[in-house]
């Protein structure tokens, strides 16, 4: 339980962090950040793997590369839920979103590298 809580005060620092770097990524503050990077968590848990089926075809023909699409829809869904993460228009920040949101999926991947539980051996 003390590991889930520590890698989603993590994932909302990075957050923090990545609206810093984008500037049409706008975080209100850290509570809002650790609620999205909760609500992402949720919509990457339930709604991504439909998504990554449902676009197979195309991951396919892109080579993986509609991959960061996917994850750009995630993280646009999630700002649409939470009020205080907002990120800029959508046609004209698209290539920002992508970007911020591969970012955070990187840092969401160091993070439970970092924090995952080591196997006694």
């Amino acid at each position: 339980m003390i590991r889930w809580v520590v890698k989603l005060l993590l994932n909302g620092a990075a957050l923090l962090l990545i609206s810093s770097w984008f500037e049409s990524v706008q975080v209100e503050n850290f509570s809002v950040a650790v609620l999205a990077a909760f609500i992402l968590g949720l919509v990457n848990s339930l709604i991504r793997p439909v998504l990554m089926f449902l676009t197979l075809p195309l991951r396919f023909m892109t080579l993986g590369l509609f991959w960061f699409v996917v994850n750009a829809v995630t993280f646009v869904l999630t700002a649409y839920l939470i009020d205080g993460f907002e990120l800029g228009a959508w046609p004209a920040s698209l290539g920002t979103i992508i970007l911020a949101a591969a970012a955070m999926s990187l840092f969401s991947w160091l993070i439970d590298w970092v924090v995952r539980k080591k196997k006694k051996g």
